[in-house]
């Protein structure tokens, strides 16, 4: 009973010196999240799930440190594929890239939360630097993503083999240069 009592304390202890912008990204983790599960799933399967989904979207923000994260952009993805297949939703490019906008940005919230102590004094700076770079990203990513998708087309049913190659030129020269940048510190 006493183990109990101790991590409600601790709990009670954290919830009193949480500061505002550990807070503000904490709930940017939130919203991002739910974001990427709302367009993710069908409406269908919604529904039915009116207070799981949100629940859902929170435990990466309270506990960006564990296995939640990882279990959202899971779940999401398994919402995606369910839609897709499941329900026969056409993918539309606008929902593809909001889907993965969000989950990029639920991923890179929850490293920055994570490193981030509760009563963390935080220059707001500090959270507009991150959130210009991961606009960067995002925005960098979608136009590489609508060219390749440009580019399936040009070519029929080739078109496609292409594109998964040029996908995979593009995966391993980041991958390279990744280790590259690593190496060289």
């Amino acid at each position: 009973m006493s183990v109990v009592v101790n991590r409600f304390r601790v709990a009670r202890q954290l919830v009193t010196r949480i500061t505002l912008m550990p807070l503000l990204v904490r709930a940017g983790i939130f919203l991002s999240a739910l974001v990427g599960l709302l367009l993710a799933y069908p409406v269908e399967v919604l529904r039915d799930q009116s207070l799981v989904v949100p629940f859902v979207a929170l435990l990466p923000a309270v506990g960006p440190r564990r296995i939640w994260p990882t279990l959202v952009v899971l779940l999401t993805a398994v919402g995606w594929v369910l839609a897709i297949d499941g329900y026969g939703r056409p993918v539309s490019l606008w929902r593809l890239l909001a889907v993965a906008a969000a989950l990029y940005l639920t991923h890179t919230l929850c490293a920055l939360v994570a490193v981030l102590p509760y009563d963390a004094v935080v220059d707001p700076g500090v959270i507009v630097r991150w959130l210009l770079r991961t606009v960067a990203v995002v925005l960098a990513t979608a136009v590489l993503g609508v060219l390749l998708v440009q580019l399936a087309g040009v070519g029929g049913e080739q078109g496609l083999s292409s594109v998964t190659m040029a996908g995979l030129v593009v995966a391993v020269t980041v991958a390279a240069l990744l280790g590259w940048l690593l190496r060289r510190r």
